[in-house]
């Protein structure tokens, strides 16, 4: 087992994340940059071409929500629209195989639970070792982590 992390800790895929903020602010910028530039367009126009823009941010956003947060009384999994705290007697194993999109959190209730916030995306180095820190808080237990 390697060094366990000082709780409180949190994963999450952070360049994938700055990549989804920069390109929402980007595309916000550009769409209303058009949207003042195009001396055809009403008001009404304007307003939607900006209102499609926010929402693209939007959504953009919500990609970028996903964290898992691991301190001392458990694991709180923040995926896009969801949060689950778990107790970690909870989690009976951690995995991220080849292929996975995502960590996924196999339950004691028998049922496995996606952790968005581990993802190997544009980060693989990155999900596998923290997918393997939580791992090893898991096995450590409350006592350990």
């Amino acid at each position: 087992m390697s060094t366990l992390p000082t709780l409180p800790v949190t994963f999450r895929p952070a360049r994938t994340r700055a990549v989804l903020i920069a390109s929402g602010v980007a595309i916000l910028a550009v769409i209303t940059a058009v949207a003042l530039l195009l001396e055809n367009l009403g008001p009404g126009e304007r307003i939607s071409f900006v209102f499609t823009g926010v929402l693209i941010l939007g959504v953009l956003l919500l990609l970028a929500r996903p964290k898992v947060v691991a301190d001392e009384g458990g694991v709180t999994v923040i995926n896009l629209t969801t949060t689950r705290r778990l107790a970690w007697a909870e989690i009976v194993q951690v995995n991220l195989r080849p292929g996975d999109a995502w960590v996924f959190l196999d339950l004691s209730d028998g049922t496995s639970l996606p952790a968005m916030g581990i993802q190997p995306g544009i980060a693989k180095e990155r999900a596998i070792e923290d997918a393997r820190a939580l791992r090893d808080l898991v096995e450590a237990g409350p006592a350990g982590g």
